[in-house]
């Protein structure tokens, strides 16, 4: 399984588990939209700060 799990650091500075599984990632504007495995999708208006693919694992940060 090559699914990643998002975080979405806030403007505080916290890091929150944002969406499980995610499977695709598309830029869109100054968006991004995020896909799961079962289709279902979020749009966040973020960047992209890391991601790490051995951990499964994409952190953003929100942006306004």
């Amino acid at each position: 399984m090559c699914e990643m799990d998002v975080y979405l650091i806030d403007k505080s500075g916290q890091e929150t588990l944002y969406f499980e599984s995610v499977d695709k990632l598309t830029p869109s504007g100054e968006n991004l939209v995020l896909e799961d495995i079962f289709s279902q999708q979020k749009t966040v208006r973020a960047k992209i700060k890391e991601m790490a693919f051995i951990r499964h694992r994409i952190v953003l940060e929100e942006v306004e």
